[in-house]
């Protein structure tokens, strides 16, 4: 193989995993693909940029101040904004939620609390889920 080819088999084509450690505070929009891993404090929305192979996971020191767009989320810490879930959602022990949660399927842990409505997403409302994150990332359909 040459210097300048291409690797088909690049771990990061698909997002990688990215960790925000408990030291780092992030202010504004994150946009990633793959695993993201918040151990700190997020100002802004978690926005998945793949529809279907995308991973959030709120750490029990984490904090997200905004809206989660994702096809799977994993909250353990602390989430102030509205939950948009299209693919499966578990919520542990120490998972507090001050928001709305929209979900497909839900796994709750004794001990995580939801201080707003629970919305289950049926295949008619997938549709209106994946049009708010296009919205969310500044797409126009």
């Amino acid at each position: 193989m040459s210097m300048f080819q291409k690797k088909n088999d690049n771990p990061f084509a698909k997002g990688g995993h990215t960790i925000l450690d408990n030291a780092l505070e992030i202010v504004g929009d994150v946009h990633f693909a793959g695993e993201l891993d918040i151990e700190g404090t997020v100002k802004g929305n978690i926005i998945a940029q793949s529809p279907t192979e995308a991973l959030v996971q709120v750490r029990p020191l984490g904090q997200v101040i905004g809206e989660i767009h994702a096809p799977k989320v994993i909250i353990n810490g602390l989430v102030q904004g509205d939950v948009y879930c299209s693919t499966h959602l578990e919520l542990l022990a120490n998972a507090v939620v001050n928001g709305n949660v929209h979900y497909k399927v839900i796994e709750m842990v004794k001990g995580a609390q939801v201080n707003g409505s629970l919305m289950h997403i049926v295949e008619e409302q997938q549709n209106v889920v994946e049009e708010d994150t296009e919205q969310a990332l500044g797409k126009t359909t």
